[in-house]
């Protein structure tokens, strides 16, 4: 586990209930509960056009991080096919990550952005601020598609229940671990 305390998606790691270090709420109807995020990182860099200073944004990642501090089980309905269903949505969020990667690098390539600030250390630290809240803002909006992927799976599938759905989906995330 890395030191802000989360788990980044590998095809050679797969969730154990030892991930899921939250306490359970025995009220919830859930009996699990996975919180799974984006991270990203980038490089921001500037140049000087006149006497203006533009920064533009490059080699942008994105990383799927699963959060066990934040993640339960129901120590009662720990079993090995709700553990599946739980690795669904974590592989669920690296193929969003897949599906999305290039249309997020796309939209800041090759373009560049103004800075402000009155010299050029409060330029550079602008820009690293600003192209951050820029990614920020375009990583939401994949949050948000991953968040409406999650609900759908965890309906036709019961939460794990429907054993054929869950077996398709199964099978959809295979290549992933390739």
């Amino acid at each position: 586990m890395s030191e802000n305390n989360t788990l980044s998606w590998s095809k050679n790691y797969s969730l154990k209930w030892s991930d899921f270090k939250a306490e359970h709420n025995p009220a919830t109807f859930e009996d699990s509960h996975s919180v799974i995020k984006y991270g990203f990182t980038w490089i921001v860099d500037s140049e000087k056009l006149g006497s203006e200073v533009l920064f533009f944004i490059k080699n942008i990642d994105l990383s799927v991080e699963f959060c066990p501090l934040l993640s339960s089980v129901r120590i009662s309905e720990a079993n090995d096919r709700l553990l599946k269903h739980e690795q669904g949505h974590f592989d669920l969020a690296e193929l969003v990550r897949r599906e999305n990667i290039s249309a997020l690098q796309m939209k800041f390539e090759g373009k560049k952005f103004q800075t402000r600030g009155k010299n050029e250390e409060q330029r550079k630290q602008f820009a690293k601020e600003d192209s951050g809240k820029l990614i920020a803002q375009e990583v939401e909006k994949i949050q948000k598609i991953l968040d409406e992927r999650i609900k759908k799976y965890d309906k036709v599938t019961d939460f794990g229940n429907n054993l054929e759905i869950q077996s398709e989906y199964n099978l959809k995330f295979e290549p992933l671990r390739l």
